[in-house]
């Protein structure tokens, strides 16, 4: 006959502790059926589920008392039935997934809403994981970012409504939370598809570009029309396009040189090349400011909208080409990742508009980026309390797997 018992052993964590136990449970030829380990500065959580003959459970154990004796630790023993077994392994089927969640800060009181919102869905919490890096007291960054990944077991009761609440935390408590299921995608994506204006940078360059030829009153008013439903997109942008005329072209390289970037824009692109992630700008904006971008952190591809100029270097007010409109971003997306032999489910799309919603819907990751109520409301993660490179997180990055430069 045989036992399952549950070992837990808890203290100063030290090299080697593990290496002495499995010693002991190896010379009597003991099956590990679970293994688990967490470490919270420097103090241990250790769970080992054994099965081991009942000849030798009593020497297993007595062994085990001793060495913990000798390495400082505490270790306890639960008898787990067969029955309580089978139980925990028919709830493996289950469905899996990740909930993220990140902020300047992370108190109590908001990591308590989410972990009650979890349980209100019906859902088990098999692990907590800090992401973000230890925050000095003493010290402390100008720009802190906190971030705390749940794995998740079960069936939501309602996902619309978790997201619901999840959107209500972001507005109320300060705390943004992403509700991914944990599958082979999710670790496993490859391509990242990024608005450019408000997302990569924080300006509209359109109006940089009218505030230099004094139209910026009237780009503002047709961009306003736009917005209250009067005209779509492709006819104010021929509009906003036509009040450029005669603009000289040394001025975009001024306003290039000068674009002002979104917090998190550096470490993220080079996170995301270091690690093999093909990076794309997809932008109803101009292609000279996405060319420079291009060129600044090495992107694989700009889709933009190209502007006509004149033979004597000045904005003829008219634009060459396909407008890139909401649509065209999501055919765009779709395009480059069958270049690239990306599947869907492994892309990722970051903007802030509604222009931005397709290329989002089409994503495996979409994400909104200190976007608008409405792209929020759609959208299927959103970040609004920290920089850009809160992305990271989204996908799984911990601060310690970066290197100093990406911090």
């Amino acid at each position: 006959m045989e036992e399952l018992i549950l070992l837990r052993i808890t203290g100063e964590d030290r090299p080697g502790l593990t290496a002495s136990i499995m010693e002991i449970l190896s010379r009597y030829d003991v099956d590990v059926q679970d293994i688990g380990q967490a470490d919270i500065h420097s103090t241990l959580s250790l769970g080992i589920l054994i099965r081991v003959s009942e000849n030798n459970s009593g020497h297993v154990m007595k062994e085990l008392l001793f060495k913990a004796s000798e390495l400082g630790v505490n270790i306890k023993f639960y008898p787990v039935s067969m029955e309580e077994y089978e139980n925990w392994v028919g709830r493996q089927g289950k469905n899996r997934y990740i909930l993220t969640i990140l902020g300047r800060k992370l108190s109590a009181k908001q990591i308590g809403a989410v972990s009650t919102l979890i349980a209100e869905q019906g859902l088990n919490i098999d692990g907590i994981k800090r992401l973000s890096g230890r925050a000095s007291i003493q010290h402390p960054m100008e720009r802190t970012r906190a971030c705390i990944q749940f794995s998740v077991r079960g069936n939501p009761k309602d996902k619309e409504s978790l997201h619901a609440a999840l959107l209500k935390m972001s507005g109320e408590m300060e705390v943004d939370g992403s509700f991914q299921i944990d599958d082979m995608y999710r670790r496993m994506r490859r391509l990242i598809c990024f608005d450019m204006d408000s997302t990569l940078i924080q300006t509209e360059v359109i109006d940089e570009l009218a505030r230099k030829h004094g139209v910026y009153d009237q780009v503002a008013a047709v961009t306003e029309r736009a917005m209250r439903g009067e005209i779509d997109f492709k006819e104010s942008f021929a509009e906003r396009c036509h009040l450029l005329k005669g603009l000289d072209v040394s001025v975009m390289q001024d306003i290039a040189e000068n674009l002002p970037f979104t917090e998190g824009v550096d470490r993220l692109m080079y996170v995301l090349k270091k690690y093999g992630y093909k990076i794309a700008i997809l932008s109803g904006g101009f292609t000279f400011f996405g060319e420079y971008i291009q060129k600044k952190y090495g992107i694989d591809y700009v889709y933009a909208n190209e502007l006509e100029i004149d033979e004597t270097g000045h904005l003829t007010g008219n634009y060459v080409g396909e407008i890139v409109d909401g649509k065209r971003k999501a055919e765009l997306l779709k395009l480059i990742a069958q270049v690239e032999k990306v599947d869907l489910q492994q892309t990722i799309a970051v903007g802030d508009g509604a222009n931005d919603l397709p290329m989002l819907s089409e994503a495996g990751l979409g994400i909104a980026f200190h976007a608008k109520p409405r792209v929020v409301a759609n959208a299927q993660q959103s970040i609004n309390t920290i920089g850009l490179d809160g992305v990271l997180y989204f996908l799984g990055f911990k601060d310690s797997y970066l290197d100093e430069k990406a911090q």
